[in-house]
């Protein structure tokens, strides 16, 4: 009987383990492989026969991996990361300059459209293609080579680097500025709320600015919205007050078409951060874009 040279398990089996042990999800990494969740399972199951123990117990939040499923898991990732870097150093070309760059919708809409045209006249030969997301285990994809992420800079398997830090205010539409004007902060529970169901639970709403600007509520009424950006479009519109970002919302309000409501304004308790996959290295275009958002995030403070 033939035996394998490095006494290796199944390498689809392996790879199955290694992208549910990523996102902590059977589904998530179904997606990924584009195979179903029994393939999935099916193959961590004949893994765990092969090894003789179990990598995963199964709750109500998703999969955490045992001690040993932890070990195993650090040593895939490097090795499955550093051949995806020889293997694109193979193909060459343009694949070798290629930057894959994960941020949420707000992010990518509001701050880096209008200023990445900047990136790409600098450097022609670098090809940047954009995750865009709201929901941070997309983040986690293995082909993503740098995050922009909100929070406190600790993420589990990432490195990373402060960008920029941010204020957080009410904005309002002209004419609903002018309905309502002469209202303090103290109102802002009774008015007409726009609210954003973030997938990434990171982010502030309404609850956390209001207790934070020392403000008084109760239960929050108004409607809901899966993104930052209808949110704002609906706020331009005049039907009610959104929680402005002044990163993101700047621009608008320069322009007069969204204007900061009532005196209330709060340090964010995050800051955004460019953040990498810690078990390997930043490739060199990847550093490049790294550099060049460190570099325009300090020119966006002037």
């Amino acid at each position: 009987m033939a035996h394998r040279y490095y006494q290796l398990p199944s390498l689809t089996a392996l790879a199955a383990f290694e992208a549910a042990a990523r996102h902590r999800s059977v589904h998530r990494a179904a997606q990924e492989l584009n195979v179903t969740p029994g393939a999935v399972s099916r193959q961590i199951k004949a893994l765990e026969e092969d090894l003789g123990t179990a990598l995963f117990t199964r709750g109500r939040t998703g999969l955490t991996l045992t001690a040993d499923a932890e070990a195993l898991h650090v040593v895939l990732s490097q090795a499955f990361g550093r051949a995806a870097e020889t293997i694109q150093a193979i193909r060459g070309g343009n694949r070798a300059r290629r930057v894959v760059l994960a941020c949420t919708h707000a992010f990518a809409t509001f701050w880096l459209m209008p200023r990445i045209g900047d990136f790409w006249r600098r450097f022609p030969e670098i090809s940047v293609d954009h995750v865009i997301s709201d929901d941070a285990r997309d983040f986690q994809r293995a082909e993503v080579d740098l995050r922009v992420r909100y929070g406190l800079g600790d993420w589990p398997g990432e490195s990373s680097t402060p960008l920029m830090t941010e204020m957080i205010y009410p904005v309002a539409g002209r004419g609903f500025a002018e309905r309502y004007a002469g209202r303090g902060p103290a109102d802002i529970p009774e008015l007409p709320l726009l609210h954003v169901d973030w997938a990434d639970a990171e982010w502030t709403g309404w609850d956390e600015l209001l207790r934070r600007g020392g403000v008084p509520h109760g239960a929050l009424a108004g409607r809901r919205f899966g993104t930052f950006g209808v949110v704002i479009q609906a706020c331009q519109e005049d039907q009610g007050l959104a929680v402005g970002w002044h990163r993101l919302v700047r621009g608008l309000v320069d322009e007069g078409r969204i204007v900061p409501f009532t005196g209330l304004r709060i340090a964010s308790p995050g800051s955004y951060y460019l953040s990498w996959n810690d078990k390997r290295d930043l490739s060199g275009p990847a550093a490049t874009l790294r550099d060049w958002f460190l570099e325009t995030a300090r020119a966006d403070d002037v």
